[in-house]
């Protein structure tokens, strides 16, 4: 190649020429030349063979452009437990942050009004590329095809039901819900009480349904009294501990299924005169901040909450830049935090 040729090149191949070369869109050449971490290896690979063919130079006003062009993606929630949204909010900004996109929240407001007619008036006003929707929004009905008649691509954050309908990132509640209550019974505990979450919600039941296969799987009966009603809320935990520690005889354990449930459990203990563990152990599930901000820190288990959104973020990015080679269903492991409000009931 003459040096004329290659100077011609290095002036004239543009940032789309390298997408079009690639395959790509001119936002995922964008962040591999940002090296973003949200870009598949091989999309990564094309790209940059692509811009070495090429011999593009990227300049700064090249990069600001790209930056300008980024999407704007709307965060739709309506959840009772603010250390949930909490997690779930750091995780998308930091990823919104990093990749140059604009978030932007909206609140469905409380069960009962009408959700169509809500969001429909919502999307009508919005100029959003792509939504992300966490539990119990994206299990709605009536709000996914609000979103759907306005043509606006989504991604669902643990969807409950009719989980192909539209890509998704899940997690393992009722296996990560066994594995809790088999290590509760590893340590000893054969009376273990259980805090539902709100029955409309997927977690909720996924969650109880591993609580029972953890107890069935080592040959113990559930005891009806044992469970009872939740909403993911401290004061439903409060009330919930309550009613288990007013039984006849007491359980030894007891198993929130969230951690402001489980905190609460905690502080009633504490005005039982309690000790925990050694009176009571008390396990969680979430680990948001508030596990490590009671005494004792809450043994729970880590749903990796931020994760999980960020990688929402990512998975509608390559939707909306027309990567096929993103996948349409991912999955992000849970794992128990043994921290010490768990130990072997008292002899």
């Amino acid at each position: 190649m003459s040096v004329k040729t290659r100077a011609n090149k290095q002036s004239g191949a543009t940032i789309k020429d390298v997408a079009s070369a690639a395959g790509v869109s001119a936002m995922t050449v964008s962040r591999v030349l940002n090296a973003e971490p949200n870009v598949r290896p091989a999309t990564r690979e094309r790209v940059q063979a692509a811009i070495r063919d090429l011999n593009y130079r990227p300049n700064l006003s090249a990069r600001n452009l790209a930056r300008a062009n980024a999407y704007f993606i709307g965060l739709l929630y309506d959840n009772p437990s603010a250390g949930y949204i909490s997690e779930l909010l750091i995780g998308a900004l930091n990823r919104c942050r990093a990749s140059g996109y604009h978030l932007v929240l909206e609140s469905c407001g409380a069960a009962g009004e009408d959700w169509a007619s809500q969001i429909a008036a919502m999307l009508q006003t919005s100029n959003f590329d792509g939504i992300i929707m966490p539990p119990p929004v994206c299990d709605l009905p009536e709000v996914l095809d609000a979103v759907t008649a306005a043509g606006i691509p989504y991604v669902r954050i643990s969807p409950d039901t009719d989980p192909d309908r539209a890509p998704c990132i899940l997690t393992d509640d009722r296996a990560a819900a066994r594995r809790m209550t088999e290590y509760l019974i590893a340590l000893g505990h054969t009376r273990i009480g259980f805090i539902l979450g709100p029955e409309a919600h997927g977690a909720s039941r996924e969650r109880q349904a591993g609580f029972l296969e953890g107890l069935q799987a080592h040959g113990l009966t559930a005891d009806p009294a044992l469970i009872v009603p939740g909403a993911f809320t401290y004061r439903s935990g409060l009330d919930a501990a309550e009613t288990l520690l007013s039984l006849p005889t007491r359980p030894t354990a007891i198993f929130a299924s969230n951690d402001d449930m489980a905190v609460a459990v905690i502080a009633l203990a504490h005005k039982h005169a309690l000790d925990v563990p050694r009176d009571l152990t008390v396990v969680g599930f979430d680990d948001t901040q508030t596990a490590t901000a009671i005494w004792p820190q809450l043994t729970t288990v880590r749903q990796p909450i931020s994760d999980m959104s960020s990688a929402a973020i990512d998975l509608l990015a390559s939707h909306l830049d027309g990567d096929t080679e993103a996948g349409a269903r991912h999955e992000i492991r849970s794992e128990i935090i043994i921290r010490d409000s768990s130990a072997a009931p008292a002899v």
